[in-house]
């Protein structure tokens, strides 16, 4: 069906009111950019926009990504308005409101429909050439019938301005992410004032430079927003539509400013728009003919859907796509138990980004859902196998992403993916340059996105490189992120239960921080123990005085220094914590039986000391680095740095007055 196109006036002023009436019941929020985008925003969801209200989960739906998030009132209305369940008129009104699903910014886990949390300027635009990458990655696996929708931005100047811009728009470029388009809103206002004061960079050409298709358009008409549309549906090429729109458009006095940005329009501003624009209704109050021509739009979804719920139905893949959508892994375990028989009785001596490796060479081979890459430092973070060829625009199909060097870019693409569904991401840099990833890692824990982050050289024990390269905050700071799973395995059992449960986490992300120098066995079962966070990995054979705490490369060193201490009739357990999160979350008993109360508590660990104090008490001991590294070969700074028998043995004496 078509809607008239005089009907659209009235369908986009329907956006501005309740857009300009929900900020000013909250006497909170941005809207200057949805009564801007609101013709725009109508033109896409009634002539192109692929959806379904009643099915927000169809996965051939199209992804519409609100980029620009403060401008949430803009996909509220729109989801209210087209017809889905959620959110309700009442939710709109207590916009912003603890009881309301209409939080500040748009949340994917609070309203379906909502594709990814947005807010945090230019990730949605990042995330969304994830979800491009999905889609395309997919067809080529499921072919046209079964995958075959586009994925819509709409981004404001901050967007483009951020950094990550030049990360995302870069890789969509190179992999010639046609099924993309980036509807921005060219309003030419930020916070501060007229763009001109912090910006007068060509944006199309950077686009085009990027290998886009460019076009502009006047966002307030619809005949000309939709011959730039098609022309960019037309092009083979991810397209940035510039859409030179008025923000606040509507309100007589305030639009053009950026005074209608962030604030309320007021009661008198409100009451001179509604007659600006002929709405009579009153807040919160939709003609109901303006209702039925959105609801029309909506319905007309649900002829789609069917459509392609028969055509799923006859395909022999669709029942293997439906499992890859729902999240769910195949049936087994992806050889992982057998695997991890085999390392326990060959007791291995390898870094854990190369136990890591070999866990994925099992993993890859049998999990078609894991697509993995890395930011540009493939042969350090082991990341690839024989199982994942390269993705590229001719070849996306592929399993292997080389990011380049876009950290940040990488980490937000890995969320889109996640969200979109059918794909399970994981990508490489050094632990150090989780400092670029950390606002994705962030949102990929608040979206509840199952991404896992292969972070390799993870201490002083990378050497000579030395302390820009050598993560000492890293660690405990990602612990610090609420949802978020650090796994620091010591061995190659460890790194492969952490990675058995990492990909079986479909709500939380995971850190897995690996070592760059050879580590020893020291398990030699399995009994898949890393699931319990921490476990007591030695019992004490004298009387326990002593429990030794440790994680990653520094097990090895516990386990020595409870040696000596037992030669000295010290009784000593060691714990191997290598997932503190996972820990916490056992039972009481469980943690008062691994970290008993009447022993000395001492925490090892090649990093800062903070937040040890959680597991060691305020009366234990941790051994740590509470400063940077420095340069030299690995095995001099664990000396200089007091990681040693000779240095840790008489510190645990001394606080025991012995």
């Amino acid at each position: 069906m078509s809607i008239d196109p005089a009907r659209l006036g009235p369908m986009a002023n329907a956006i501005r009111a309740l857009s300009m009436d929900a900020v000013q019941a909250a006497n909170s929020g941005h809207p200057g950019m949805p009564m801007g985008m609101a013709d725009v925003a109508t033109v896409l969801y009634s002539r192109f926009l692929k959806f379904d209200p009643a099915r927000p989960d169809w996965s051939d739906r199209d992804r519409f990504v609100l980029s620009a998030g403060h401008g949430s009132m803009l996909i509220y209305s729109l989801l209210h308005l087209t017809g889905y369940a959620q959110p309700t008129m009442d939710d709109i009104r207590n916009f912003r409101q603890l009881t309301s699903p209409c939080a500040g910014h748009p949340e994917n886990f609070l309203l379906p429909g909502v594709e990814c949390t947005t807010g945090p300027l230019g990730q949605g635009l990042a995330m969304a050439v994830g979800m491009a990458m999905a889609e395309r990655h997919l067809n080529a696996t499921y072919g046209d019938a079964l995958v075959d929708h586009r994925t819509w931005v709409i981004a404001g100047d901050g967007c483009l301005m951020e950094g990550i811009n030049h990360e995302a728009i870069g890789l969509a470029g190179h992999l010639g992410l046609g099924r993309l388009v980036v509807l921005w809103d060219d309003n030419r206002i930020t916070i501060d004032g007229d763009t001109d004061l912090s910006t007068s960079e060509d944006i199309p050409a950077r686009y085009r430079a990027a290998g886009w298709h460019t076009e502009d358009c006047d966002g307030h008409d619809p005949a000309d927003i939709t011959r730039a549309i098609e022309a960019a549906v037309a092009d083979g090429r991810p397209s940035l539509v510039a859409c030179r729109t008025v923000i606040g458009k509507g309100a007589p006095n305030k639009q053009g400013s950026h005074n209608v940005h962030g604030s309320p329009l007021g009661a008198e501003e409100i009451a001179a728009t509604r007659e600006a624009l002929g709405w009579t209704a009153a807040p919160f109050e939709i003609p109901a003919d303006v209702l039925a021509d959105w609801r029309a739009l909506g319905a007309k979804g649900a002829a789609a859907s069917a459509a392609w719920d028969a055509r799923a139905a006859a395909d022999a893949q669709g029942a293997e796509l439906a499992r890859r959508m729902s999240g769910d892994l195949p049936a087994g375990d992806g050889g992982v138990a057998e695997y991890i028989a085999k390392l326990s009785a060959d007791k291995l001596k390898v870094a854990t980004r190369k136990s890591s490796e070999m866990a994925l060479e099992v993993l890859t081979a049998s999990i078609p859902d894991l697509v993995g890459g890395s930011a540009d430092l493939t042969g350090s973070n082991n990341t690839k196998t024989k199982s994942t060829t390269p993705v590229g625009k001719d070849s996306y199909g592929g399993r292997y992403v080389y990011y380049g060097i876009r950290e940040f870019g990488m980490a937000a693409a890995m969320n889109g993916m996640a969200l979109h569904g059918g794909i399970v991401p994981y990508g490489g840099t050094f632990l150090v340059f989780s400092d670029y990833c950390r606002n994705a890692i962030r949102l990929s824990a608040l979206q509840h996105a199952r991404v896992v982050y292969v972070m390799t050289h993870d201490s002083i024990g990378l050497g000579e490189d030395g302390p820009t390269h050598q993560p000492v905050e890293h660690v405990m700071s990602l612990r610090m992120i609420p949802n978020v799973l650090v796994f620091r395995p010591a061995d190659a059992v460890e790194t492969a239960e952490a990675w058995a449960l990492a990909i079986r986490e479909t709500s939380r992300p995971s850190v897995l921080a690996l070592s760059r120098q050879n580590l020893p066995a020291v398990r030699a079962d399995g009994a898949f123990k890393t699931a319990k966070g921490g476990y007591r990995l030695k019992a004490a054979d004298a009387a326990r005085k002593v429990v030794l705490v440790a994680t990653g490369s520094e097990v090895e060193l516990a386990l020595d220094v409870a040696k000596a201490l037992e030669a000295e009739g010290i009784g000593s357990d060691v714990v191997s914590m290598p997932c503190a999160e996972l820990f916490v979350e056992q039972d009481a008993g469980y943690r008062a039986d691994v970290l008993p109360v009447d022993a000395l508590k001492v925490s090892i660990e090649a990093g800062v000391t903070l937040g040890w104090e959680r597991f060691v008490g305020s009366d234990g001991l941790t051994i740590g680095i509470d400063s940077f590294g420095a340069s030299a070969p690995a095995e001099v700074l664990f000396k200089h740095f007091g990681f040693t028998v000779e240095a840790i043995v008489p510190k645990i004496k001394a606080k025991l007055g012995i």
